[in-house]
């Protein structure tokens, strides 16, 4: 199953008006996993970066100007999305609404909201009353977000791919299969010694039946003094 964690920064919340994304992070999973597969582009809005916008995210002017616009980018971005994975957005509505607005300036079809995966609406059922922004849901589920002084569309994908694990219990760090057993898992005697396993109290019945050990048998036969089989297992 391949999915997109993704998220924009934008200039302002009028998806529909004169504001525009500037910046898009994503990343793909495969069945739950990272694959190092990313998208990361910074986009020439065609309007001044307002002051409030360039406090939340440090994307002035100065650093747009020259980047390229929405229609340049937009096949690599509907190509690395693909046609029916689905995208795993914090605030979903907020950033479907954008991507939805450039997409159909540009001349491309808009994405179906069926698509959308939203991660406040997951965290919310799942924790009703409590904080759902992704910088909470950090500190609850333990993720270094130390780095997150500005808003960063990719650096917030992978927190947000982290924080997603965590409320669809993909992580699971009990679930190590190479683990050796716990002190809990073994038998102890009185005197606190391991025990060794007891016996069966009656042997499994053999799965090979006895035509199958005579051809066995008269296979490593003809296999001669020198094979690996005669001269390497035990009589």
């Amino acid at each position: 199953m391949r999915e997109i964690v993704l998220d924009t920064e934008t200039t302002g919340f009028d998806a529909e008006g004169a504001d525009r994304i500037v910046e898009i992070g994503a990343l793909e999973l495969f069945n739950h996993l990272p694959t190092g597969q990313t998208f990361h582009v910074y986009i020439d809005p065609e309007r001044p970066m307002p002051k409030e916008a360039f406090d939340v995210h440090g994307l002035g002017d100065d650093f747009l100007r020259g980047k390229p616009k929405f229609a340049a980018i937009a096949r690599d971005f509907i190509d690395f999305i693909g046609p029916d994975a689905k995208l795993v957005i914090h605030n979903a509505s907020f950033d479907m609404k954008f991507l939805n607005a450039e997409l159909k300036r540009a001349g491309h079809p808009v994405l179906p909201w069926s698509r959308a995966l939203d991660t406040l609406m997951l965290a919310r059922e799942k924790f009703p009353g409590s904080p759902a922004s992704l910088d909470a849901l950090c500190r609850r589920f333990g993720v270094d977000n130390g780095g997150r002084d500005l808003h960063g569309a990719l650096l917030d994908s992978e927190l947000l791919a982290e924080v997603y694990l965590e409320l669809i219990g993909g992580r699971q760090p009990d679930l190590v299969l190479d683990r050796p057993a716990s002190a809990d898992s073994e038998t102890r005697g009185a005197d606190g010694q391991i025990q060794p396993r007891a016996a069966r109290p009656r042997p499994l019945p053999p799965r090979l039946t006895g035509a199958e050990a005579q051809a066995h048998a008269e296979f490593v036969a003809g296999l001669g003094e020198q094979a690996v089989w005669t001269r390497f297992v035990a009589p």
